[in-house]
């Protein structure tokens, strides 16, 4: 399909979640992704599941939709020439092995890129490629407790806190992304490949990087809020007569807003809630006082109240919610895989108002091979 990466290969080593995300946002863009599975079963994450759809988990479908398999054992160093072969005209490889393992299996950036020196290499790891932890394995939660992102979700009270989507693996495969995306630019300026070194934790560190930057400034541990920002108030989940909404007056105006549609015009007035400092200073005695006249009303009314004034605000949505929601309706991000029917997350950007379609469903492991070694075999007899 063409796309903004049309002519674009891209070889893709590896499995899980990181490595294939990045993979399917370049297939989704147009590039050609031949996906590197190990022959005895494949990428791991086929069996990441329920539920299933064609034998496989719901989770590979959404990552892998758009790519050629094709299967190749890199224990054997016949196999690892094939992969050679299939390099030496790409233009981008994404590979997230157990830290180590393509060095030792001999298709490390150095020998890659001795291959074809256009190559862009891009490494996704656990922990980084320096220091202590370098040979370190890692999955999104081991980031998530090592990166401080679970001392800093949920309430004060409660333990450690795991954040559901895996954020890490995510933000890594669009690190990956940017920077092979970044490399392919300067390339076309200077006819050189790159390597490029991503990982969890450097991803993780990012998403603390406001609490981390401001604990050098002062010296002070960062307090857990729940579903509260831990510096904007009222800036976060409130309960109603009903169900829950989330309230964001981030400024002055904002907040001189909400306390009229809440029936209390002296809050913006009060010297303890005057500014926005003034109002993260006497956090709990504000919201003692909103707490009870938001459960006074039901949900809807307090959305339709908010929205008439300009306070932006949200309904706190369940995952069926979201799903029904009219504004995931509009925005079209629901993808269906042409082989499976199964709905997918598609890529949440749009180029002249169009977002990528899914031209392939995901593939069987190795479903590609003739095409893709009976092509290189061709090449190398010419």
């Amino acid at each position: 399909m063409a796309g903004p990466l049309t002519g674009i290969k891209v070889i893709e080593v590896g499995q899980a979640l990181a490595g294939p995300l990045a993979g399917a946002i370049m297939a989704d863009m147009g590039a050609d992704v031949i996906k590197v599975e190990k022959p005895d079963g494949g990428d791991d994450a086929r069996m990441w599941g329920p539920p299933f759809v064609d034998e496989s988990s719901m989770m590979f479908h959404s990552t892998n939709r758009n790519k050629r398999s094709v299967t190749v054992d890199i224990k054997s160093s016949a196999e690892v020439e094939k992969l050679k072969l299939l390099v030496r005209d790409a233009d981008i490889l994404i590979q997230n092995l157990r830290p180590g393992i393509a060095q030792e299996m001999g298709i490390g950036p150095d020998v890659m890129l001795a291959v074809n020196p256009r190559l862009i290499y891009c490494s996704i790891g656990a922990f980084g490629n320096k220091g202590p932890m370098r040979d370190a394995p890692g999955f999104d939660p081991l980031a998530q407790a090592y990166g401080a992102v679970m001392t800093l979700t949920g309430r004060p009270e409660d333990p450690p806190t795991f954040c559901a989507p895996a954020i890490n693996d995510v933000a890594t495969g669009m690190w990956c992304t940017i920077g092979a995306l970044a490399a392919l630019a300067e390339r076309n300026r200077t006819g050189k490949g790159c390597v490029i070194d991503t990982s969890l934790f450097e991803s993780a560190v990012n998403w603390v990087a406001g609490p981390l930057n401001n604990y050098h400034l002062s010296g002070k541990e960062p307090v857990r809020f729940g579903g509260a920002s831990a510096t904007l108030v009222p800036y976060q989940t409130f309960d109603t007569a009903d169900h829950p909404i989330c309230i964001a007056a981030g400024n002055n105006r904002l907040f001189e807003k909400c306390a009229k549609v809440m029936g209390h015009p002296e809050w913006s007035s009060d010297p303890r809630f005057k500014t926005g400092p003034d109002r993260n200073a006497h956090r709990s005695e504000l919201i003692a006082l909103i707490e009870p006249v938001l459960r006074e009303k039901p949900r809807e009314h307090w959305l339709a109240a908010f929205t008439k004034a300009g306070v932006p605000n949200s309904p706190v949505n369940s995952i069926p919610e979201l799903s029904q929601s009219e504004q995931l309706k509009a925005m079209d991000i629901l993808r269906t895989l042409p082989g499976s029917n199964a709905k997918i997350v598609g890529l949440p950007i749009q180029f002249n108002g169009e977002r990528p379609h899914p031209y392939r469903d995901s593939p069987k492991v190795g479903e590609h091979n003739d095409e893709v070694f009976g092509a290189l075999k061709v090449d190398a007899a010419e």
